[in-house]
């Protein structure tokens, strides 16, 4: 039988004067109160309380015991209402993992709002384009960007990102614009090469299948953001996401092609280990992007 509910129940008795009384308290049946007594007495050996028709009486060992399980019952209600209350506070250190370029411009500058609002969490940050082991590498939180989720995961969509090849309009001017996949061979195609990256081939759909054209140029580097300056120079064309030109594009400084063979769009996406209780900081900076990215007008800004 459980060991606080025979303690509450011993304390229950002897507060209330009678078991009827008591269990008319804990919603239980006489019955059921007297045998967790009973049991209790049997744990540890000694009689706890002197029982007639009519009143119910302490012994000596039972007074004494009385007072420590009162202090500990009390101890107990202290605790639960701490960790309860922990649903609604954050607090403790998050580590949160996010792609380079992204978390620079999409996530970083939201922490200072979200400390503000949640003093007791401390936050750390590791950008980078590695995939990372969010539990061997000890993180509570990843940011993706499209891609295959384990499915031991929990998956939040923040936002939605589609890739499209794009240029300025000086560079086409120059070299004008691919009307084909095929007529990207024909021009200078700046790509990400992290792991094989984009060298590997940019992805698009025809024919309803996603097909992969290799291309070629004369820069290519592991930096989102170099790439994009790069692009932003008429340098080339790039293969970037919609979350980092939408700006540019809005303006005009930049111009989409090929959009008839773009994939379709893809989420931008928190990750995090499943897990019976979420924590309030994981949940709760969740729900700050969320609301950051839902914003009218958000992705069309240079800086958040």
């Amino acid at each position: 039988m459980d060991r606080f509910k025979e303690i509450e129940a011993f304390v229950l008795a002897m507060e209330h004067g009678s078991l009827a009384a008591a269990a008319l308290h804990a919603g239980i049946t006489p019955v059921m109160m007297g045998r967790r007594i009973d049991a209790l007495e049997r744990r540890l050996g000694t009689q706890l309380i002197h029982r007639s028709t009519r009143r119910l009486a302490l012994t000596e060992q039972g007074a004494g015991f009385l007072d420590e399980c009162r202090v500990l019952l009390a101890q107990w209600s202290t605790a639960e209402a701490t960790v309860s209350a922990q649903k609604h506070r954050a607090s403790g250190h998050l580590v949160v993992s996010a792609p380079a370029a992204f978390g620079r411009l999409h996530v970083a500058p939201h922490a200072s709002a979200f400390l503000k609002a949640n003093p007791e969490v401390r936050l750390s940050f590791n950008l980078t384009d590695r995939v990372v082991d969010l539990v061997r590498e000890g993180y509570d939180l990843g940011l993706r960007i499209g891609g295959a989720i384990d499915p031991n995961f929990v998956a939040i969509h923040l936002a939605s990102n589609q890739r499209v090849v794009c240029g300025t309009p000086a560079y086409f001017r120059r070299h004008g614009k691919p009307k084909t996949l095929d007529d990207l061979k024909a021009h200078n195609c700046l790509a990400f090469n992290l792991q094989g990256g984009q060298q590997r081939g940019w992805y698009f759909q025809q024919g309803g299948k996603t097909v992969t054209v290799r291309v070629e140029g004369n820069l290519d580097c592991n930096d989102g953001e170099l790439l994009h300056r790069w692009v932003s120079e008429g340098m080339g064309l790039g293969w970037r996401s919609t979350w980092e030109i939408q700006a540019q594009l809005q303006r005009g400084e930049l111009i989409t092609v090929l959009d008839d063979f773009a994939l379709p769009a893809y989420d931008i996406l928190a990750v995090y280990p499943q897990q019976r209780h979420l924590p309030a900081k994981v949940r709760f900076f969740i729900d700050h992007l969320k609301k950051v990215y839902a914003r009218p007008g958000y992705w069309l800004k240079d800086t958040p």
